[in-house]
């Protein structure tokens, strides 16, 4: 209900005023003539000049966009957050704290037009998106806290098993599936042919962070998680979502390699360390490689597409605007995250009552059961 609800709210949000503050100014399309370097205030509600046939392709695909970044979280803070928090969350994420950072990024503002290498890049939104959704779902993570059962008195965490192992394979193939059309249409032309270097730079590096993670997992218990290669699939997705139009194909092995380490590492800091309880691994997944995926663009472009230059040129100009961005994703989305969460958690709540989390949400949210006849 969480994730399907966030593409109805989100959406209409985006419609509303999220999509204008987002590409104001940026001229890419009729009626978005009106902005600055920070925020965009052109195509409300896709009225006056921006009724228009391009402008409404620009939103529906830039809508689903936003509205992925809001499901990244759902996952996070499952099985313990309160459905019209969650959807009022997803809101204030379609209305503000995304719009304003993506057009920092996309929409002409001054991310972009940094006056180093060729400005702050992140091709189709390793930032943007997953950075965005990535970063939330760590502040939401931590001030709704665990799951009853998570952690033991002295902190150790215990293993809680996941709904099916098929719906995960299942899962992951569905979000491959449309992770092609995500990042190949960010030319936003069929005509452009860089979409089938981007193309094959995305199957690598899907199948060599599976690769990655399933050998780092039998090298570290002797069992071969298809889990974790499914979240490797992802890691290097996310990881490539940024620069795969940027660089060769050798290069996305690298980034996916990397990444499935990045994943490994970070799943268990956040959960051996900081004691954040993420069910799906998406701060790992999408934050922490939504970040190195930004880093990536400044130290393998190759030149070969916008000419965006990265350490492999011999040029480190590209990586300081990276860096700036990324210092930026951190600031911006940590900052207002925690008051978005904080201000929930002050009115309605966050989290559901103790022995309702017990029994099962959906009867307490939904007053039905998933499986009424089990």
């Amino acid at each position: 209900t969480m994730s399907y609800m966030d593409f109805c709210v989100g959406g209409f949000i985006y419609w509303v005023w999220g999509f204008a503050l987002m590409f104001g100014g940026s001229y890419i399309a009729s009626g978005l003539d009106k902005g600055n370097a920070v925020i965009g205030f052109s195509g409300f509600c896709l009225i006056g000049d921006a009724y228009d046939v391009y402008t409404s392709a620009i939103w529906l695909f830039q809508m689903m966009f936003a509205c992925t970044a809001c499901t990244i979280v759902a996952g996070t803070v499952a099985e313990r957050f309160k459905l019209h928090s969650h959807l009022l969350y997803s809101a204030l994420l379609c209305g503000t704290l995304y719009p304003i950072y993506g057009h920092w990024v996309w929409g002409g503002g001054w991310l972009a037009n940094l006056p180093i290498g060729s400005g702050f890049k992140d091709f189709a939104g390793s930032g943007v998106v997953h950075g965005i959704g990535g970063m939330v779902a760590l502040v939401g993570a931590w001030m709704v806290g665990p799951r009853f059962g998570k952690y033991n008195s002295d902190g150790t965490p215990n293993l809680i098993h996941g709904h099916n192992m098929s719906y995960v394979v299942l899962g992951t193939l569905f979000l491959i599936f449309g992770w092609f059309g995500f990042n190949v249409g960010n030319t936003l032309s069929v005509t452009d042919f860089r979409i089938t270097v981007i193309a094959v730079n995305m199957f690598l590096a899907i199948t060599t962070g599976a690769i990655t993670l399933l050998y780092i997992s039998y090298t570290a218990t002797g069992k071969s998680d298809i889990a974790m290669a499914c979240n490797g699939s992802l890691a290097g997705c996310v990881a490539i979502t940024a620069s795969g139009a940027f660089i060769p194909p050798w290069a996305a092995v690298v980034i996916a390699i990397v990444a499935g380490f990045i994943l490994r590492s970070c799943l268990y800091f956040v959960e051996f360390k900081l004691r954040i309880d993420d069910p799906i691994g998406a701060i790992a997944v999408h934050g922490a490689n939504g970040l190195w995926g930004l880093l990536s663009v400044g130290i393998f472009a190759d030149g070969s597409y916008l000419g965006v230059k990265g350490l492999i040129t011999g040029s480190g100009w590209q990586l300081l605007a990276q860096l700036i961005g990324c210092v930026t994703l951190i600031a911006w989305t940590l900052g207002i995250g925690f008051l978005i969460f904080l201000l929930l958690d002050k009115t309605i709540g966050l989290r559901v009552p103790i022995k309702e989390e017990i029994i099962g949400i959906d009867e307490y949210e939904h007053g039905m059961s998933c499986y009424p006849g089990s």
